[in-house]
């Protein structure tokens, strides 16, 4: 069963590009891991959808901090930001019907954090003004022809797309 995520990269990713959990490139993840039966169509519908007509989103880094369970992965918050809020939640709206575990944790709560996970020698800094223009779905299972993880759809973020 795939395992999916949902992006907003730094820089924009292409369909089928594969990288190891190591070589991830910088981005907010913007609907955690979750797992699926869906058909991929499916999926690129309720995306495209409730990404509507979302235009790019510019976004600051904030105060670096330490994230993971015991806290020691390196990350810079994303200072507050309202449409960013808001598509995480329309995303958590349009794809908790096709997730095999509507309770797992990325359709759960209110705990939404952006940030950006740092990858050295790349990170962003406190400040850094940063436009996302891409969503990208992600799956998050190595497959036998992939290298790690790899981009399954990109969805361009501008007005009346």
């Amino acid at each position: 069963m795939p395992r999916l995520v949902i992006v907003l990269p730094v820089a924009p990713l292409r369909v089928g590009s594969s990288f190891p959990v190591a070589g991830w490139p910088l981005h907010i993840t913007v609907l955690p891991p979750f797992l699926t039966d869906a058909p991929a169509e499916a999926l690129a519908a309720a995306i495209a959808a409730a990404a509507g007509t979302q235009p790019p989103l510019t976004v600051v880094a904030g105060a670096d901090e330490l994230f993971g369970r015991r806290h020691d992965i390196p990350v810079s918050l994303i200072q507050p930001h309202d449409e960013l809020t808001a598509l995480h939640r329309t995303l958590v709206a349009a794809l908790r019907p096709f997730a095999a575990e509507p309770d797992e944790p990325a359709f759960t709560g209110p705990g939404f954090r952006a940030h950006i996970t740092h990858k050295p020698p790349v990170r962003v800094h406190p400040g850094d003004t940063l436009t996302l223009t891409q969503l990208a779905l992600v799956d998050m299972l190595p497959r036998a022809h992939a290298a790690g993880r790899t981009v399954l759809a990109a969805y361009p973020l501008s007005p009346g797309r």
